[in-house]
């Protein structure tokens, strides 16, 4: 292969990568990156067209891009759906020349970090210069999934107006925009059937009403989620809405609904499959009559997720009894409810797969949980306090429980402020299946607290025993040692977070040098400086982004990692971080580091040094 068709090949992976996920290293050598052999023969090309429209994998579909120029073609024609895991890898035309067919769209903006509050709001991630394309090029776009992106009234106008048959609109972890922009969405697209807005920010400045807005007719409409507005909604806009949507299966409202409201929505859509209760409680003033919530949740047959249960009255719980049987998904991680009172519900939940919940239920509420709940597959704990001080509601007794009750256990995160080697160890024996395991010790530097030991045994036998493991984050008092477990053993791992711990160099470079899959790395507060980030020059190009935040990185050992790796942007700033009067620091506040096809963005705000 020639010098030029080498770098061909090299441009194609990258772009394949940035808008299908891939590993650009993968697709390259599996596939050779042969470009000088096109099929001769038209109809070999449709015969290929024909059977790639049944490829559904992103990686797949990157691999077969690179295999030759008629390859490259047929899939870029075929390639219906596009994957862009950050904004900022490649330009909206760059995309939209390669893929001309596309009818659904999934962008991603900022890293995960910017949820916790360690990234400036107006860093960047807008949605406007992609919409404006798109507008152009993807006239029969149907589905838009946004996350962690500045979404704005006018590109929501831009988005509703220009594709006519468009169908599903999904904002999470969004902002920037308002209730005028929601209403031209639910005007102007006639053909809506998904509406979902997850964990955004939705201003209210222009007070538009905008549940008024939808089609007076009857409405297409599936999925209708709002439980992230803070502000009330017209509830007679609302319930007018719900009896004219006859497909709707998804419906998940604000705290600003009241249990007397979600019972005569439950009356009109005893259909829903999924329902987000929003606050369970009555109304502040007295009514003459009581809802039968019993009977409204016994009418819905087909319910098999609950969530919601806001400011919840513990007295109505027993309302939910009857679709306890048939539920697969539970959230109660707005509900402050205690172990008594999660139990009654939890006892008859016996095909539960999905369950969300506060710390409040205790270690005892866990235990109920592992032995009911024996098809569990996700279980995330959250903590209703999250400072060091008091020691938490749930420990290692709880996830010891989990371990041995819930063997099918596929993902957790789990907070808490005391665990033990131990118990991590009997969860990466009793559930070898495990895919994602997040735990976080609040605190820093927490040993095991019955040893007194760091906690490197425990996760150095989560990704020896957990051989499907692809997302880890870990905390706790952590040594180079769980690092040296985490390189040689977590070779599928993607997605790796840790804060507060290692003790040199050496446990990035286990890292950065075994963990060849690694995708998305995320460090906060560790002790690694330049040599650390240079262990990893062979691989920044393969990975989505690293995050890098209050380590001891300077902003030469940036600059010559910029220098070095072509394609690979080099962000450092300082935006929450004053230096005293006179003091002067080489050290670098924040580094993001990612992929890109463009060079430097020419959005980056003051505080953003592109290197």
């Amino acid at each position: 292969m020639s010098e030029a068709q080498a770098q061909m090949s090299e441009d194609d992976a990258d772009l394949a990568a940035a808008a299908g996920g891939a590993s650009i290293r993968t697709a390259v050598v599996t596939t050779g990156g042969d470009y000088s052999s096109p099929y001769p023969d038209q109809v070999l090309e449709n015969v290929l067209e024909n059977v790639l429209i049944f490829l559904t994998s992103r990686r797949d579909r990157n691999a077969v891009s690179l295999v030759c120029k008629s390859w490259y073609r047929a899939e870029a024609l075929t390639r219906s759906e596009i994957y862009i895991g950050n904004c900022y890898s490649v330009s909206p035309r760059r995309a939209a020349e390669r893929f001309r067919r596309v009818r659904s769209v999934v962008l991603k903006g900022k890293p995960r970090f910017a949820d916790f509050s360690l990234m400036p709001p107006d860093w960047g991630a807008h949605f406007a210069p992609w919409v404006i394309e798109m507008a152009e090029a993807y006239r029969g776009l149907e589905k838009l999934y946004l996350k962690r992106m500045n979404v704005t009234d006018d590109d929501l106008a831009v988005m509703a107006r220009s594709f006519g048959n468009f169908r599903e609109l999904v904002l999470v972890c969004c902002e920037g925009f308002g209730t005028a922009g929601l209403a031209v969405v639910a005007s102007k697209c006639r053909q809506l059937r998904v509406f979902d807005l997850i964990e955004a920010e939705v201003s209210d400045d222009d007070e538009v009403d905008w549940l008024s807005c939808f089609p007076e007719s009857g409405t297409c409409l599936e999925s209708l989620i709002f439980d992230c507005v803070e502000f009330p909604i017209n509830f007679d806009a609302l319930e007018n809405l719900v009896a004219r949507s006859r497909s709707l299966k998804k419906l998940r409202v604000n705290r600003f609904v009241n249990l007397e409201q979600l019972h005569r929505l439950m009356i009109l859509a005893p259909q829903l499959t999924d329902l987000g209760t929003g606050s369970f409680s009555p109304q502040d003033h007295p009514i003459d009559q009581e809802p039968d919530l019993v009977s409204a949740f016994t009418a819905c047959r087909s319910l098999v997720s609950l969530s919601g249960f806001r400011e919840t009255v513990p007295d109505y719980l027993p309302a939910v009894y009857p679709v306890c049987a048939n539920i697969t998904s539970l959230n109660f991680s707005y509900a402050n409810i205690t172990a008594d009172e999660l139990k009654p519900v939890i006892r008859n939940c016996h095909k539960l797969q999905i369950f969300w919940v506060l710390d409040s239920v205790r270690d005892e509420g866990l235990q109920a949980v592992a032995a009911t709940c024996k098809d569990l597959r996700e279980l995330r704990v959250f903590p209703i306090d999250a400072t060091e001080d008091n020691v938490g509601p749930v420990s290692d007794v709880g996830l010891q429980a989990i371990s041995e009750g819930c063997k099918k256990l596929e993902s957790i995160l789990y907070f808490c402020q005391q665990m033990t080697n131990a118990a991590v160890i009997s969860m990466s024996n009793n559930c070898p299946d495990l895919v994602v395991f997040r735990l976080c010790i609040i605190g820093r530097y927490r040993p095991d607290h019955s040893t007194g030991e760091p906690m490197d045994e425990g996760f150095g036998a989560i990704v020896k025993n957990c051989k499907k493991l692809t997302r880890l984050a870990v905390s706790g008092l952590l040594t180079d040692k769980a690092f040296s477990y985490i390189g040689q053993y977590g070779k599928l791992v993607r997605t790796l977070s840790f804060a507060f711990a290692g003790d040199s160099d050496l446990g990035l470079k286990y890292v950065l040098e075994g963990c060849s899959k690694l995708e998305k790395l995320e460090i906060r507060d560790c002790p690694f400086g330049d040599s650390a980030l240079r262990s990893g020059l062979h691989h920044y190009h393969n990975m989505r982004f690293l995050w890098m935040s209050t380590c001891r990185v300077t902003r030469q050992g940036c600059r010559e990692i910029a220098q070095q790796i072509p394609r690979v942007i080099v962000e450092v700033f300082r935006w929450n971080q004053i230096l005293e009067e006179g003091e002067k620091s080489d050290l670098v506040d924040t580094l993001y580091l990612y992929r890109s096809l463009e060079g430097p963005r020419a959005d980056a705000p003051k505080f953003v040094n592109i290197l």
